[in-house]
């Protein structure tokens, strides 16, 4: 009977947020996400509605979404990835260990919500660093994020127009996130024993 619990717990807690379009209504129903994304702005100094903007985008919040494949085997078979991207934040292989190795997060996963949401702290400070793009500008920190550090430089997105129209729709979620944030982070903040009795 216990393992049955613990496998539907588990079960559970890797399933997408059923209301994806409202913040608050996400964090309602991951409640250890929001102290999750609130560890992750307390470090990188980073606003939560702009990387669960670009999560949403990358994959719908889901812990093991990956790319599309990239061929079709025999015509018949699809075979192989466009990219090394994996879980919540379609995470790159190379700048997942460069993050694992920057911040010593050794056992981080790519399919843990916790880390995922660090890691993208991560990538939006650096890219403040490097490109100095602030941390609240979510459209120019998905243009780094899709592109590259160097990439960006480099203007590739301006040859994207496909692109340029996603990175203006992450900005319109990261405003809706911010706005709906603020009408329910008091209460998110008291942490779940202090709301069992608000």
């Amino acid at each position: 009977m216990a393992i049955f619990l613990v496998i539907g717990l588990s079960s559970c807690a890797t399933t997408q947020p059923k209301e994806r379009e409202n913040l608050c209504s996400i964090f309602e129903e991951k409640d250890d996400w929001f102290d999750a994304a609130a560890d992750m702005r307390d470090k990188w100094g980073v606003p939560i509605h702009v990387p669960m903007a670009m999560m949403y985008q990358e994959s719908s919040f889901r812990h093991d979404a990956l790319p599309p494949r990239d061929y079709v085997l025999f015509g018949l078979i699809p075979w192989g990835r466009v990219s090394t991207a994996y879980g919540y934040a379609q995470a790159k292989t190379m700048t997942w260990e460069d993050y694992v190795r920057e911040t010593g997060n050794s056992f981080a996963d790519r399919d843990d919500f916790e880390d995922a949401i660090d890691f993208m702290g991560w990538f939006i400070s650096k890219t403040h660093k490097i490109n100095r793009i602030s941390k609240w500008d979510a459209r120019t920190q998905y243009l780094n994020y899709h592109e590259g550090w160097g990439g960006y430089r480099r203007g590739s997105h301006n040859k994207k127009a496909w692109l340029l129209q996603v990175a203006k729709k992450v900005d319109s979620r990261s405003k809706r996130y911010a706005t709906q944030l603020k009408t329910c982070e008091d209460e998110l903040s008291k942490g779940w024993f202090m709301r069992l009795f608000s």
